[in-house]
């Protein structure tokens, strides 16, 4: 009897490993595929991260130059408005 429950047990063990070993390896395949997988977003995450790094600084370096250009534009208007005035005074002279 208890030769016969060994020989089950063995029996068994054996139909278990043989049975869950292909899936194991399916398992791991899968596993190793989904790792790669999370890499490579992790690093395109990282890539999108530095890329809206570089594009804020460029918004803020285009803000900068606008503000510059609106400055430029009102001397500019300034002078014209000197200008005009300093000539319609000449000529009503």
């Amino acid at each position: 009897m208890k030769t016969l429950v060994k020989i089950l047990g063995a029996v068994a063990v054996t139909a278990l490993v043989t049975a869950c070993g292909p899936d194991m390896k399916t398992i791991n395949s899968a596993s190793e595929r989904a790792e790669a997988d999370a890499t490579k977003a992790e690093a395109s995450a990282n890539a999108a991260e530095a890329a809206a790094n570089q594009a804020a600084t460029a918004a803020q370096q285009a803000e900068t130059a606008a503000s510059g250009a609106e400055d430029a534009v009102r001397r500019a208007n300034d002078a014209v408005s000197r200008l005009e005035a300093a000539f319609s005074t000449s000529v009503t002279k």
